[in-house]
């Protein structure tokens, strides 16, 4: 019978536990706020440097129109990486999506089968190690040590009468009597 094994109490209390579960949420919000902001700035600080402020005012219409050109190219390109990059996204994380898929199948549909013990013999091992070309006769039981069972057969039997011929012999104190000796002279 499975010893049951006594479950471990928690240390903390349910209330301490959820006033920490609280303040990790509250913690990872404000951490997730400031991340924003600081990605805003960034954004804004990039857009600074990459972009200098444009004077249209003193721009004849040619000139205007060059500017314009080269903006939508610089736009072009742009949107040509943005697009490559969301993409390359995409793909990553449906692969990911799908490899993760895979992990939990196969987590969960296999199962070890029970093994069963399987009869070969030394033969058909090697024949299925070596293949069907290859013919060799492994005689394993010829070098097993061999065992007389005259030996054993002897030392088993002990001498074995018919009860019936000896009852009026071994009547009586004398044939206890002879009955120990006969008894201590065999373990002797």
């Amino acid at each position: 019978m499975p010893e049951k094994v006594p479950e471990r109490k928690s240390k903390i209390s349910a209330s301490r536990k959820l006033m920490l579960k609280s303040l990790l949420v509250a913690t990872a919000k404000e951490a997730l706020e400031q991340e924003l902001e600081e990605k805003e700035e960034e954004k804004e600080k990039y857009l600074e440097e990459n972009t200098p402020p444009i004077h249209t005012s003193c721009m004849s219409l040619a000139e205007l129109k060059t500017l314009c050109e080269e903006l939508y190219a610089k736009i072009d390109v742009v949107d040509e990486e943005r697009y490559d990059i969301e993409a390359k996204a995409l793909h990553n994380t449906r692969e990911i999506k799908d490899l993760n898929i895979k992990v939990v199948d196969l987590r969960g549909k296999f199962k070890r089968p029970s093994l069963r013990r399987v009869r070969v013999s030394a033969d058909a091992i090697l024949r299925s190690l070596l293949g069907s070309k290859h013919k060799v006769s492994l005689d394993l039981r010829g070098n097993l040590k061999s065992v007389k069972k005259d030996d054993t057969e002897k030392e088993k039997t002990v001498e074995v009468n018919d009860w019936r011929k000896n009852v009026e012999a071994m009547s009586g104190m004398e044939g206890r009597k002879k009955m120990f000796d006969a008894a201590m002279g065999q373990n002797q």
